[in-house]
């Protein structure tokens, strides 16, 4: 596995990482061992303080991270920008609320004895990150886990190889130990070994249902815990009472954000048939006006994609939705220049029979289907193997509320789409993964519940 920065902008490879050796992992495991013993010590007030130092690290160095974003995997400066805020709110908030969530409960059970829970870490942690959102995934994982006392190694992905050390870096200059938090250029074949080893207590994916399934597999095979934060193919209903054009520039916006690569973005669009024909008309509109471009320059609104596997990946659905029989309004073809360079798309007329109406298109592709009722709107929205978000939106909240509560998935939102805060949880059912990461959710998925009990 080679981890190299490769610009989608340009095709351009402008650096190239030394990977890890066999021997590099056994000792980076006995390092991130040996140190957890310490970290878990350390009062959880210091671990804090270097959390919140990580958090203006963040923020004090933005500009350049966000630029090392945009350069690694295409993302708009602007929007690379907003990921590094949102990362920095992530240690930020760690910072200020850990110490509560680790405090004992005392529970009563009608008895005499005193009977305590307490919060603790279990060890060394292994991360394995995507390349989408770059940072705030890494803070997803590492912001909870190094302040419950938990140390870390982190394979991030072979694209991002630069944002992988920059995070290492600041971690370190804030204070988190070295050998509490260790950064790896490792292959899949050394990150299963790194599972397998005894020392290792758990595991967090976030990446694809492959990736997913041969992580969660070695980690049970070995009795170790694991959290998966895997693929999406998220319904957004509006409903027959929203103000048109906004709802359809809001959507159409939502949807080629990081130019679609993301879990949980809208990627199944169900309109009331009455509205239908308008509301494509307008998505096309808004999607033909996104300027494409530089993800450096100002004004772009939607960069290339990750690479040229990945744009060739979602050019190819395209052409097999229209093949099986698709409406295609716009878009959807590799534009003719170096880099992962794609026009952005908005396909109708999917239906079941089709491979788009199954799979997650991982591009700037919004998909728009038509519904006669609400309850049509709902079994279209559940038919489906993924289950991370889905949203409703409607002038009447309640309605779309009670619609919304509907929607097997594990993140349901009423006139907002995919919207992340530290104190939010993140994370699906079905096949977009198991566990939950972020607010006090996140911060026990690798934590002993520990109960202490002294008979009366």
């Amino acid at each position: 596995m080679a981890f190299r920065t490769e610009n989608p902008a340009t095709g351009i490879v402008e650096q190239e990482f030394t990977s890890a050796t066999d021997a590099d992992v056994t000792r980076a495991i006995e390092r991130a061992d040996t140190a957890f013993a310490s970290w878990r010590k350390t009062p959880a007030a210091d671990r804090a303080k270097a959390l919140a130092g990580v958090a203006q690290a963040f923020q004090d160095r933005g500009d350049e991270l966000a630029r090392v974003i945009s350069t690694e995997m295409g993302k708009p400066f602007a929007q690379a920008q907003d990921e590094v805020a949102l990362s920095a709110s992530i240690y930020q908030w760690y910072a200020d609320h850990g110490e509560g969530l680790l405090k004992e409960e005392t529970l009563e059970v009608g008895d005499d004895a005193k009977s305590v829970v307490v919060t603790e870490p279990i060890g060394v942690l292994m991360g394995v990150m995507p390349w989408n959102f770059p940072q705030y995934q890494v803070a997803r994982f590492a912001a909870p886990n190094l302040m419950l006392g938990n140390t870390v190694l982190l394979k991030h992905a072979s694209i991002c190889a630069r944002t992988g050390e920059l995070i290492e870096e600041i971690l370190h200059a804030a204070g988190i130990p070295e050998d509490a938090y260790i950064n790896l250029f490792v292959s899949t074949d050394q990150v299963t070994t790194i599972i397998e080893d005894p020392r290792v207590r758990g595991v967090s994916l976030t990446g694809s249902e492959g990736a997913g399934a041969a992580v969660a597999t070695t980690a049970a095979q070995n009795l170790k815990k694991s959290v998966l934060e895997l693929g999406g193919s998220d319904p957004l209903i509006v409903l027959d009472d929203v103000d048109m054009k906004e709802t359809a520039t809001t959507v159409a916006t939502a949807r080629m954000s990081n130019a679609g690569q993301a879990c949980n973005s809208p990627k199944r669009i169900l309109v009331p048939a009455g509205m239908f024909d308008e509301f494509v008309q307008t998505v096309v509109e808004t999607v033909e006006g996104m300027p494409v471009g530089d993800p450096l320059a100002e004004g772009t609104k939607i960069g290339p994609l990750s690479s040229v596997q990945g744009r060739d990946d979602a050019v190819s659905q395209v052409e097999r939705a229209v093949e099986q029989g698709a409406t295609l309004h716009t878009g959807g073809r590799a534009l003719d220049k170096d880099g992962a360079w794609m026009s952005p798309a908005v396909l109708t007329g999917v239906t079941r029979e089709m491979d788009a109406f199954k799979e997650e298109i991982f591009g700037p592709v919004a998909v728009i289907y038509s519904y006669d009722s609400v309850d049509e709107a709902v079994e279209i929205a559940n038919d489906s193997d993924f289950g991370l978000s889905g949203s409703v939106w409607s002038k009447d909240e309640a309605k779309a509320e009670e619609v919304a509560r509907r929607l097997e998935v594990g993140m349901a939102y009423v006139n907002e789409h995919a919207t992340t805060k530290a104190g939010l949880p993140f994370g699906g059912v079905r096949r977009s993964g198991y566990g939950r990461e972020l607010g006090r959710w996140g911060f026990t998925e690798f934590a002993n519940t520990k109960l202490v009990r002294v008979a009366g």
